[in-house]
């Protein structure tokens, strides 16, 4: 499929985010501040997730089967709705759109909304946290950090984190209905 250029829509709310995402983004000048952003973004891309969705069965034992199982399909479906929305409105990374804006670490592709390290973030978190509130001590602040960044490494716009953000809750509470 060829990709499309940016909705006209996504220009205007480029230039409205570039000031705040340049303002992030000079963070990652710091070696200590982008090591620190790189590490989370990359437990981010499965990492935590995968180990989360073992450990859950391995813990709770029987209770946590489905919760697990809930998270790996829920995971599916998000992966592919994320992928979807990223081939057909194809908005460019803003370390791409603004010359200013440097990447903190490679991006896993070309676009950036929605952001699919938040959207899996706040799905797992909330799904996982619905079955065992105790382990929201340690998700919710992690997936916090993963959303935060992805802006702070030039990766995505605040809107396209706060898209993923959204469309990971819905499927997290769809889920929990269906479920």
């Amino acid at each position: 499929m060829s990709a499309r250029p940016s909705p006209r829509l996504f220009t205007r709310f480029d230039a409205l985010e570039y000031q705040l995402c340049a303002r992030l983004n000079r963070a990652c000048r710091r070696d200590s501040v982008r090591d620190f952003f790189r590490f989370v973004s990359r437990l981010g891309d499965g990492i935590v997730w995968y180990l989360l969705m073992l450990l859950i069965p391995i813990c709770y034992g029987a209770d946590g089967l489905r919760p697990a199982l809930l998270m790996a399909g829920t995971g599916a479906v998000g992966l592919a709705l994320y992928k979807v929305l990223k081939s057909h409105l194809v908005r460019e990374r803003p370390y791409i759109t603004h010359e200013r804006i440097r990447a903190g670490t490679a991006a896993l592709d070309r676009y950036s909304f929605p952001s699919g390290h938040t959207l899996h973030a706040v799905c797992f978190t909330w799904l996982a946290t619905a079955h065992f509130p105790e382990l929201g001590w340690v998700l919710v602040p992690f997936a916090g950090l993963v959303a935060a960044s992805r802006v702070v490494l030039g990766l995505h716009y605040p809107t396209d984190v706060a898209a993923g953000a959204v469309i990971g809750a819905t499927l997290a509470c769809g889920a929990l209905t269906l479920g």
